[in-house]
């Protein structure tokens, strides 16, 4: 007869929390520490680059799907900048990203 698995002792089931964990520890480098310029992306913005790199190298409905998943995340991420960027910098770039994100988003709704 087993034992039932105790989750606070089981690694494995401990691996989801420590990966989270590691990824925050990574998305709070930045570069220079004082006047943040340079940051480690966020999900939002990795997300984006992984469906931008998705609809570049797919067609038909999977590169709609993707390059729509791609501005969504965009959008998302330059709303977090802008609203709650660490300084002007960060919140004059996501300023710059959201309205470049809704001009690209324009013109591919105005082309389709």
């Amino acid at each position: 007869m087993s034992s039932p698995i105790d989750p606070a002792r089981h690694r494995l089931l401990d691996a989801p929390g420590k990966g989270w964990r590691a990824f925050k520890r990574l998305t709070q480098i930045s570069f220079p520490r004082s006047y943040p310029i340079v940051q480690f992306p966020n999900a939002p913005l990795i997300l984006a680059f992984a469906s931008g790199l998705l609809a570049h190298h797919s067609h038909g409905h999977e590169h709609a799907y993707a390059q729509a998943v791609s501005y969504l995340a965009l959008a998302i991420w330059a709303y977090l900048e802008l609203f709650h960027g660490v300084n002007a910098f960060r919140r004059l770039l996501g300023l710059a990203y959201t309205i470049s994100t809704a001009v690209h988003l324009a013109n591919t709704l105005y082309h389709h």
